[in-house]
């Protein structure tokens, strides 16, 4: 079944988040909390049936919808979501730069980009959006949320495709720092080429035979002791590249826990134990004005400051 688009969210944005949507596809379900029961299956029966009860689930029109209520395939379900005891990040987020189409910060480390998983308010996004009083902010691109570093934002919905054109067509220089082991062996500076897929069944990635879709350009700054601080410029953007690519060298960035080896989850992170790479700095030529735009981190990694 081909999915009609979805119309204007019927409930507003609530302290910087914005509502989210389920589609309703040909199925056999014939009431909606069946249908919910089975397309959410890791939240508690009993917590979608209160949510419904409270009508905190709507249709397209913003009518408050029942456990009970016939179901009609091909409509959207909106609601918000709920991220039950969000960990309070005690860390700051400075405005490197704002203006009426763009916005860039200094992101620390921790600190997801974007509402997702366990995080939903404790989010660059949404915490620009109610601080700044920016409610259509939206993200030009991400960082992991255990990397730091410059972070961009467009303000304005008409302006977005104007920036991220940039990223898609790769006009944007992005510069990197990591500490990592320092190896005799390894020339610098160097260029890895490979190519990136998922893990099956896995949220990291792994290089596999086959043309390369993946370029980093590496470059050791000085040596600490047993480590090196790199300069790291990815010349494309695939998820986790960076680590990866550094893994596969045999150079692994301190404090990784996800390359060469996931480490076991933790509940709560190690906040003296920061992964160390911070996106230092992000260049372009802004696609409105014409003029230069060079946004550099204030932030150090701890191991060479």
């Amino acid at each position: 079944m081909t999915r009609k688009p979805a119309s204007v969210a019927p409930l507003p944005m609530r302290e910087g988040v914005a509502p989210s949507r389920v589609f309703l596809p040909q199925g056999p379900w014939q009431c909606l909390g069946e249908f919910l029961v089975q397309r959410f299956p890791h939240v508690d029966p009993a917590i979608l049936q209160a949510r419904l009860a409270a009508g905190q689930i709507v249709d397209s029109t913003g009518t408050p919808q029942s456990a009970q209520a016939a179901y009609h395939p091909g409509g959207w379900l909106w609601y918000y979501r709920a991220v039950p005891d969000e960990v309070q990040l005690p860390f700051d987020l400075p405005v490197l730069y704002r203006d009426e189409h763009l916005v860039a910060v200094d992101k620390p480390h921790f600190l997801a980009s974007t509402p997702g998983g366990r995080y939903l308010y404790q989010t660059a996004l949404t915490r620009l959006r109610q601080t700044l009083d920016l409610p259509d902010l939206s993200p030009m691109h991400r960082l992991d949320r255990e990397t730091a570093g410059v972070l961009l934002f467009c303000v304005d919905p008409a302006s977005r495709g104007a920036y991220q054109s940039l990223f898609q067509n790769r006009l944007v220089h992005k510069e990197y720092l990591a500490m990592a082991p320092w190896r005799l062996n390894l020339s610098s500076p160097l260029e890895r080429r490979s190519r990136l897929e998922p893990r099956p069944g896995h949220f990291t990635m792994q290089e596999v035979p086959g043309t390369p879709n993946s370029v980093t350009a590496i470059t050791l700054l000085s040596r600490h002791g047993e480590l090196g601080l790199y300069r790291l410029e990815p010349l494309s953007g695939r998820k986790h590249q960076l680590r990866v690519h550094m893994s596969a060298l045999g150079i692994p960035i301190c404090h990784d826990r996800f390359y060469p080896e996931l480490q076991p989850y933790n509940d709560s992170d190690d906040h003296e134990r920061p992964l160390q790479l911070l996106a230092e700095t992000i260049a372009f030529t802004d696609p409105l004005s014409g003029h230069p735009r060079r946004f550099t981190s204030s932030r150090r990694l701890a191991l060479h400051q």
